[in-house]
């Protein structure tokens, strides 16, 4: 069994690309915390593999955040505390597993890459 991680950006927001890769290391980070011992080390024998993936806006990546639930799958679901690039709180991104890679693309496989 193949495991991965998939990262949904909000497009909308245009982060400058510093700005970004951080919001996706906290996404990754916050899944993989909340996800079980046993897929950790199947994803980390499987080279951690991640994919950033692109949704439209905040009404976007919620559907996806909910769907991937819906299908048992951990999520990491980022707002940005608005000290920086934003001016407010922020939804930006949100990770999806570590988990099997066919069940993750059950739920994000038709999504772009950015």
């Amino acid at each position: 069994m193949s495991f991965k991680q998939v990262i949904l950006v909000r497009a909308d927001l245009k982060m400058p690309k510093g700005k970004l890769a951080v919001q996706v290391a906290h996404a990754s980070v916050e899944a993989a915390l909340g996800s079980s011992q046993e897929k950790v080390n199947a994803w980390k024998r499987n080279g951690m593999k991640k994919i950033t993936l692109k949704v439209i806006d905040k009404e976007d990546l919620m559907y996806y955040v909910k769907k991937a639930r819906s299908h048992k799958l951990k999520t990491g679901l980022i707002t940005d505390a608005g000290k920086t690039f934003f001016d407010t709180q922020t939804t930006t991104c949100c990770a999806i597993g570590p988990d099997d890679e066919g069940k993750i693309d059950t739920v994000t496989g038709e999504l772009k890459m950015i």
